[in-house]
């Protein structure tokens, strides 16, 4: 116990400095572009691909399966192009300031359909269209991920720093998923299509989405890179061989996916929930929320992810206190009960929906933090044992997962949604019912199926190895190997 004590005492105090509380803030601005693309998508893109371009759910979930597929090549291959990169700037700082203004417009192209008839010439287009900004979310997204090992290397200071860039990862869903309706209901206001309102919505976010990135290129300077020796050159293949040696990347990968699908479906259909059930069809739906009209969807969200935002101090103290593998357990317990509680709302019980929505970003707030933070750990146990530093590979595969559990998500979701009978509602209407059995197979996909999925995260996490004296002790170890002057195999 005291030699680990030491070990934490010199990697948190002697050889590794905290990061400063500004830099933690400029990093983790950089979150906000990123998370208002994928809240865009995640809760709004499903129901606008149904309800306002007018494709069959089947069909519409093509597009989710086709970029996943893409996302096979295109992750590992950024990932690796990210660790190979040298310039005088660094290997990921380069790739913000190049792909800022393209991810901006990424935004917009999503949102855009042609005035085609066709169903399936629908679907070629917006399968293009998801391929295209999806690849350059990649090519932004990993490099910025993997900057995370770069700016801290201890234990906690890899926590506190996830949570930094999770408060605006939530800040921005927060503001995201609030204002999205809102500049929607305006648009259509003024007399333009909800399509229109889409476009303006993706210019607005995809805009404030540039700023962050390029001030991090600006502040932001990397560690020097390792030697060009180390950075091998691998095929698809041989990248998923370095991956499944790693033992607690696996656990870490079977948490991450879980947690992400569970949040994904909830997230694509909660819009469905709220709208053909809690409102009973009700399009126009407005909820009184201290005094403002929201719409339903808008107070909903923005009360869940409002409780997540300001509850991130508490689970970044629990785990400080704990472990992360811990506070995420204690997270997704309480997240179960309310999915199950689900079950138990009626119609137009706004009101317990706006409690239960409370509840649920109490647990939401720990779920977007602890799987991000394992992921150093897990990349300092492969240093350890291959004496090479890989981020860009680990955060090329972390990003295809994460994209990969939202095409799960949407692609099953919006199949089930087709083969149960829903129907697109006719343009102009202001109410309208789906058929009984879509919206019980909708209820259900919002809370039991949700409950059982982060089970099943419960019972991987607490299998996941990598303790906080462990990783400690990995630390120690790596500092003791850059300190000698011919560094040991750890084979």
């Amino acid at each position: 116990m005291a030699a680990i004590e030491k070990a934490d005492s010199i990697v948190d105090s002697n050889n590794q400095p905290r990061v400063p509380r500004w830099m933690r803030l400029v990093y983790g601005s950089g979150d906000w572009g990123r998370a208002s693309f994928n809240t865009l998508r995640q809760i709004f893109y499903a129901i606008f691909l149904t309800d306002v371009v007018g494709i069959d759910p089947r069909l519409a979930s093509i597009a989710a399966l086709v970029a996943i597929l893409w996302d096979a090549i295109n992750d590992p291959l950024v990932g690796a192009l990210s660790d190979n990169v040298r310039t005088r700037w660094g290997r990921r700082r380069p790739f913000l300031l190049v792909f800022s203004i393209p991810f901006a417009l990424a935004f917009v192209l999503m949102w855009w359909a042609p005035p085609w008839q066709s169903e399936v010439l629908l679907t070629i287009h917006v399968t293009l269209a998801y391929i295209v900004s999806d690849t350059i979310q990649t090519l932004i997204t990993v490099p910025y991920l993997s900057l995370t090992p770069e700016l801290a290397s201890g234990y906690d200071e890899r926590t506190s720093l996830t949570t930094y860039r999770m408060f605006f990862n939530l800040l921005a869903s927060l503001v995201t998923a609030v204002a999205a309706p809102s500049i929607i209901d305006a648009v259509m206001k003024a007399g333009l299509s909800s399509q229109q309102g889409y476009l303006t919505v993706a210019a607005i976010f995809g805009l404030l989405a540039v700023f962050p990135f390029l001030v991090l290129f600006a502040v932001v300077r990397e560690r020097p890179a390792p030697p060009p020796i180390q950075q091998e050159n691998r095929t698809f293949k041989q990248t998923l061989q370095i991956l499944w040696k790693n033992t607690p990347f696996r656990y870490a990968t079977g948490i991450y996916v879980l947690n992400w699908v569970a949040f994904d479906i909830v997230a694509l259909m909660l819009p469905y929930f709220l709208l053909y059930y809690v409102s009973s069809g009700d399009m126009l739906a407005k909820v009184n929320l201290f005094g403002i009209h929201l719409s339903i969807e808008s107070a909903i969200l923005g009360i869940m992810l409002l409780t997540a935002t300001l509850v991130l101090p508490f689970w970044n103290w629990l785990a400080h206190k704990l472990s992360k593998r811990s506070a995420y357990i204690i997270g997704l317990s309480f997240w179960i009960l309310v999915e199950m509680a689900v079950l138990f709302i009626q119609p137009h019980q706004t009101g317990i929906m706006l409690l239960f929505a409370f509840l649920a970003g109490i647990s939401v707030s720990t779920a977007h933090v602890m799987p991000e933070a394992m992921f150093p750990d897990v990349i300092d146990w492969d240093e350890l044992r291959t004496n090479t530093r890989r981020e860009g590979m680990y955060y090329g595969a972390i990003n295809f997962m994460r994209k990969m559990s939202s095409a799960i998500a949407t692609f099953l979701s919006l199949q089930i949604l087709g083969w149960f009978g829903y129907q697109t509602p006719p343009d102009g209407v202001s109410q309208f019912a789906q058929p009984e059995l879509t919206v019980s197979v909708i209820r259900v996909m919002t809370g039991p199926v949700i409950a059982v999925l982060l089970v099943i995260a419960i019972l991987v996490a607490r299998a996941y190895p990598l303790s906080r004296k462990r990783q400690i002790r990995i630390r120690a170890l790596l500092l003791k190997r850059q300190g000698a002057a011919s560094p040991a195999s750890s084979d």
